[in-house]
């Protein structure tokens, strides 16, 4: 049966009670196991006091409470998603406990994504397959870490993911794929829910377990999300997951850029990501997280018109907004970045 967007609002809800709830019970419970992020541990960590890391089980506990009663019997792509994610959440609780090299990260991280790979959850817009699988990989792994990466302020990760999944929800029942609309909106609700406590002052982080869970779950949806069947053509909707998640992806550009100019290790952390370098710019914190969201928004509204385009001017419009992006990573690659 078809189902419309009034009838994920349950899911919503579910799931958005469901991270109120838990989260002051895994919080505590983060904190005793030692899961917690230290002020000064590391230079680019300036938070006032030690805080749990217990944004990933809060995450993963909502979903997982909301399916178990709302949707036990889910679609089996939705369950190669979350057997992917859960691999990807433990992999990421280990490096939040006991901090993991970045070739020990990224050997999760591909098994994750592999796991996805098995129930069919693949790019494929070519004619070769290893060209395909090669793009599957890149998709996955870079999305993983571009929410890692963009994980640097209070609630901005969060807010980001949030504006995606509601416009993955949209998506998705428009291409006619109520399994990834409702999967969709159980992880929106988990965010939002997770996002009254991550909002400053935090009260809790995501950490990699959260961060890396986010990506991957957006990945997945962004590569199993096929208008094709409510006929559409390919070449207007392509890029519409690069759009919906365009500013954690432009953000990830702009450090791995900016680090290998200045031959630093992609992977140590540091204080030059979009929201540091708006705030360099003089532009207040709070305007700053709101400005990546605000454009998150915009790109998203871009992605939904294009399907209405046809296949030359939505290609337009998506080098467009491509140029644009090169000319901002000028732009913020000008402002101050400490040594």
């Amino acid at each position: 049966m078809q189902e419309g967007l009034a009838d994920l609002f349950p899911l919503i809800l579910a799931a958005t009670l469901s991270a109120l709830g838990l989260a002051p019970v895994l919080t505590r419970g983060a904190a005793q196991l030692g899961l917690v992020d230290v002020p000064g541990s590391a230079p680019h960590k300036r938070h006032a006091s030690v805080t749990p890391l217990a944004g990933g089980p809060v995450l993963a506990g909502s979903i997982g409470l909301t399916y178990a009663v709302l949707r036990p019997n889910a679609d089996p792509l939705v369950r190669g998603i979350f057997l992917g994610g859960l691999a990807m959440f433990v992999w990421g609780m280990l490096d939040d406990r006991f901090t993991l090299r970045p070739r020990v990260k990224i050997l999760g991280q591909i098994a994750a994504a592999a796991i996805a790979l098995s129930f069919g959850i693949q790019v494929r817009i070519t004619q070769y397959a290893w060209v395909d699988l090669a793009l599957t990989l890149l998709w996955m792994v870079g999305l993983i870490n571009a929410f890692n990466f963009v994980d640097s302020m209070d609630g901005l990760a969060l807010g980001l993911a949030s504006i995606a999944l509601a416009f993955f929800v949209l998506a998705t029942l428009d291409a006619g794929q109520p399994a990834l609309a409702a999967l969709s909106a159980a992880i929106l609700g988990g965010t939002l829910g997770l996002y009254f406590y991550n909002a400053t002052p935090a009260r809790l982080f995501l950490g990699d377990s959260g961060a890396q869970l986010l990506g991957f779950a957006l990945a997945a949806i962004g590569i199993a999300y096929v208008p094709a069947g409510a006929g559409l053509p390919q070449g207007v909707s392509w890029f519409t997951p690069i759009l919906v998640l365009g500013v954690p992806i432009f953000d990830t550009t702009l450090v791995v850029v900016s680090r290998l100019r200045r031959r630093r290790p992609v992977y140590q952390a540091h204080n030059d990501h979009t929201y540091h370098r708006l705030v360099a710019l003089g532009i207040h914190p709070s305007r700053s997280v709101l400005a990546m969201q605000l454009a998150a928004i915009l790109l998203g509204l871009s992605a939904l018109i294009a399907l209405d385009l046809t296949v030359l001017l939505a290609n337009l419009l998506f080098g467009l907004i491509v140029l644009c992006g090169v000319a901002s990573i000028g732009v913020l690659e000008r402002a101050p970045v400490e040594a």
